[in-house]
C-alpha cells in the first residue's frame, strides 16, 4: 500500500505540473495555482532554494530537460526522482518485490550528500542567473 501511495502521489504531482504553463521568466509558475509570490524573494531580492521548482517541473513533464535544468537544476532532479518513484512504486505494488533492498546496499552517505550538494549548487545557480537577469527560458 505504501508503494502504491508513493507512486500515486508522485504521479499526481507530475500531472499537476503538466497542467501548468511554465512561466518564461523562470519563476512564478506556482502563481497559476493561486499561491502567493515568494516572500523570501520579495524581502531579499534573491530567490529562495525552491524558487523555480514548479517551473522546472512544468518544463520537465513537457520533455524540455534543458529548460528544466537551466531554470532550476534541483527541480529537474526532483522531477526525475518523482518519475522514477512512479514506476518503482507501481512495480513494487504490483509485484510485491522488495526493490528497496538494492537501495539499502548503498552506504547511507551516498543517499544524502550528493543531493544536498546538488541542492546548494542549484540554489547558487538560481541566484546567479537571477542577479544577471538571465533567469527565464524562452
Amino acid at each position: 500500500m505504501l508503494a502504491l501511495t508513493i507512486a500515486g502521489s508522485c504521479l499526481a504531482l507530475l500531472i499537476v505540473a503538466a497542467r501548468l504553463k511554465p512561466n518564461p521568466d523562470g519563476l512564478g509558475t506556482h502563481r497559476a495555482m493561486g499561491l502567493q509570490e515568494c516572500g523570501f524573494l520579495e524581502r531579499t531580492g534573491l530567490p529562495c532554494p525552491s524558487c523555480g521548482m514548479t517551473t522546472s517541473f512544468a518544463w520537465f513533464v513537457r520533455g524540455n530537460l534543458l529548460a528544466s535544468l537551466y531554470v532550476q537544476p534541483m527541480g529537474m532532479m526532483l522531477a526525475a526522482i518523482c518519475g522514477m518513484c512512479v514506476w518503482g512504486g507501481a512495480y513494487i505494488a504490483l509485484t510485491c518485490r522488495p526493490i528497496h533492498r538494492m537501495v539499502a546496499m548503498l552506504p547511507p552517505k551516498y543517499h544524502v550528500i550528493p543531493l544536498l550538494a546538488l541542492a546548494v549548487a542549484a540554489w547558487g545557480w538560481k541566484i546567479f542567473i537571477h542577479l544577471h537577469g538571465i533567469d527565464g527560458w524562452r
